[in-house]
């Protein structure tokens, strides 16, 4: 049985990636220091193939001693939250992400110097195409276009050269894989919350979808949304993500490449709005949009290719936005209810 070793294992798109290789067979060794939320119960804890270690990817030897044993390496974990994460944890996002980075790809050199480990697959973000004038941002264009102006953007496109550089010089196979605005259950509040504010509603330093939903769901009307609601997006399920993450690590036409995991369906903020409004409060009450200041790192357009990943990979992204807000919504209603959101 191959064993795979994933960083940030208990983290939102972690958690997906985990159940998705126990669901393949694999055996998966968990590393986590649960510095976000602080310890959560994950389904797969008591799975027989599953071993979790409380640690820090950013302690080189534990990295090191982990990769011994595994054939795979996806590595994961990192400081990331919504746009008011980005903006209240500016320096310690980049600061944090490169000592974790690093000491991954140190780890993982002497792994594979070893003779065990395969690859890496690194998991980037849609935000190295935050400077993108032209869409939609394909594989490629984040060498082409200025780079990020956000400390998080940036520093994920520093991740991408990380696995370039450590392929040139150490011969380190990799594969780079992009999720888009990812959607589903199991984030919460973070430890570190600061109290933002929109309209009577304290955000949750997540992502919009939540953040719309707990909104509506605590009655706030007229509904904040941030700007002018004219933003693009591609909200993709984190159940699907997962599934193009593992491809990506299997595929051996993946070794060396990139790949955008997203949705092909662009949504505009104003329209999940609506949808999320009719999905809580039915089709007979009318929505009604406040608009506030956005914050200085609201992409405006973040619209990927898919085209490689379907042709390579043969991954595509099917859960609609009306399926993932049907899982979305009971999930952050619960949370509300527990006060975790």
């Amino acid at each position: 049985m191959e064993q795979v070793l994933v960083s940030g294992s208990a983290g939102f798109i972690g958690g997906y990636v985990v159940e998705e290789l126990l669901s393949r067979g694999y055996a998966v060794v968990g590393v986590d220091n649960f510095s976000k939320y602080g310890k959560v119960k994950k389904s797969y804890d008591d799975h027989p193939n599953y071993r979790l270690v409380e640690g820090d990817a950013c302690d080189t030897e534990l990295m090191t001693r982990l990769l011994d044993d595994c054939d795979h390496f996806i590595a994961g974990a990192a400081m990331i939250g919504g746009i008011s994460y980005f903006h209240t944890y500016a320096y310690d996002l980049l600061a944090t992400n490169e000592r974790i980075i690093a000491s991954s790809c140190d780890a993982a050199i002497k792994a594979v110097q070893n003779g065990r480990l395969k690859k890496v697959t690194y998991l980037s973000s849609s935000m190295v195409f935050e400077s993108a004038t032209e869409w939609p941002s394909y594989e490629g264009q984040q060498r082409e276009c200025p780079p990020p102006l956000s400390s998080y953007g940036f520093q994920k496109l520093a991740v991408e050269y990380f696995a370039v550089a450590a392929w040139d010089q150490y011969q380190l196979p990799y594969t780079i894989v992009r999720p888009f605005n990812c959607v589903g259950i199991g984030e919460s509040r973070a430890l570190g919350d600061e109290e933002i504010l929109s309209g009577n509603v304290r955000l949750a330093m997540s992502h919009v979808v939540p953040d719309l939903v707990q909104k509506v769901l605590k009655g706030q009307d007229p509904l904040h949304i941030l700007g002018s609601g004219d933003q693009v997006r591609h909200y993709t399920y984190g159940g699907d993500l997962a599934k193009g993450v593992v491809t990506a690590m299997e595929h051996p036409d993946a070794r060396n490449e990139d790949f955008n995991l997203s949705t092909a369906q662009s949504t505009t903020v104003t329209e999940l709005a609506e949808a999320i409004w009719r999905k809580i409060k039915g089709p007979g009450v009318p929505l009604r949009l406040a608009h506030d200041d956005p914050f200085e790192y609201d992409v405006q357009k973040r619209v990927p290719a898919t085209e490689k990943a379907k042709r390579v990979l043969g991954f595509e992204s099917t859960t609609s936005l009306d399926e993932m807000l049907d899982e979305v919504i009971p999930w952050i209603d619960q949370a509300i209810k527990a006060g975790t959101i």
